[in-house]
């Protein structure tokens, strides 16, 4: 019988792994249609029907064109990174609560900070391997930016947890049954949106690739298969992020069709954001994390901290 629960284990993981791939595919098309929207042409549109099958075409473009890969380069680690970094991007989704037979453990928000943190390693190997200044510098930015957001980041979501003492995700969807935590925790709600934005290296915040300054950052020498891997881990993230906003604040009803049509609509605001918003300044950036996020989140956190102690201390 357990070798039958492993089986379907392995099974259902790959299937969500698979749907998550194609759900990038076409988040990529979404993004490049709404940008070309916003900006007053058509986006893809010739390949397959309204351009439906383009990203698979780009796929099949990226990993059969010839790799490239510099002759200074530490070749070992500069291969390795964009696979680890695609397969941390995927690991993460093992967090999502199956309610039947999968990974659905009670340590599940845990697991997701410490795999994101882990994404930090990549970036910063995939720059420094590349033995090009240009990677470097985009990659000790990428570093910096998604280290200061996390910290921020990991106190908002205590407060979450504070307020539901619990580190699984499914009990989140428990406390949202009434009422949304979008309308008891809004300031939250929105810093962790934009702690998001700076931790998945999306414009406002894509100093990482300021095509202006660094020529596209860690990636630049990158080409074909390394490139759309770093790009596909990306996207995951994105799509991650987006589930978990709606876990956090946005109901997260796993068993109902609205919960994707949330998911939907976040993905839709990390691409609305890119087509509106011009780049940050790097040290306001900083600014933001140290100055303002972390002793807001801080505050928030005791104050959650205090709140759930009075309630225990007179009902239990």
């Amino acid at each position: 019988m357990l070798m039958k629960d492993l089986i379907l284990i392995l099974v259902s993981s790959l299937l969500l792994i698979v749907c998550v791939l194609v759900g990038v595919a076409f988040l990529t098309l979404l993004e490049r249609k709404v940008l070309g929207y916003i900006q007053i042409r058509k986006g893809p549109n010739k390949v397959g029907f309204v351009g439906l099958v383009q990203p698979f075409s780009d796929a099949i473009k990226l990993f059969t064109k010839e790799q490239t890969y510099p002759y200074m380069s530490n070749f070992n680690l500069y291969y390795f990174s964009p696979v680890m970094n695609l397969f941390l991007a995927l690991f993460l989704w093992m967090c999502v609560p199956f309610i039947t037979v999968n990974v659905s453990f009670n340590l599940s928000l845990l697991f997701f900070l410490s795999v994101s943190s882990l994404g930090v390693y990549t970036v910063m190997l995939a720059g420094w391997s590349s033995n090009s200044n240009y990677s470097l510098l985009g990659s000790l930015r990428a570093v910096a930016q998604t280290i200061s957001y996390e910290v921020s980041l990991a106190l908002i979501l205590l407060s979450f947890l504070f307020l539901i003492l619990s580190m699984s995700i499914l009990d989140l969807m428990k406390y949202q049954e009434y009422i949304w935590f979008f309308f008891l925790l809004l300031p939250l709600c929105l810093m962790w949106v934009v702690s998001s934005l700076a931790e998945t290296n999306r414009t406002p915040f894509d100093f990482a690739e300021g095509e202006s300054e660094l020529v596209s950052g860690f990636n630049v020498e990158y080409s074909s298969g390394g490139f759309a891997m770093i790009f596909l881990a990306e996207y995951a993230s994105i799509l991650f992020m987006s589930m978990l906003c709606c876990m956090l604040f946005l109901g997260g009803d796993l068993v109902s069709w609205l919960f994707f049509f949330k998911l939907t609509l976040v993905s839709f605001f990390w691409i609305w954001v890119r087509g509106t918003l011009p780049r940050f300044r790097y040290d306001k950036l900083m600014y933001l994390a140290w100055k303002s996020y972390l002793p807001v989140s801080l505050n928030y956190l005791l104050f959650f901290f205090s709140v759930k102690l009075v309630i225990f201390t007179l009902f239990v």
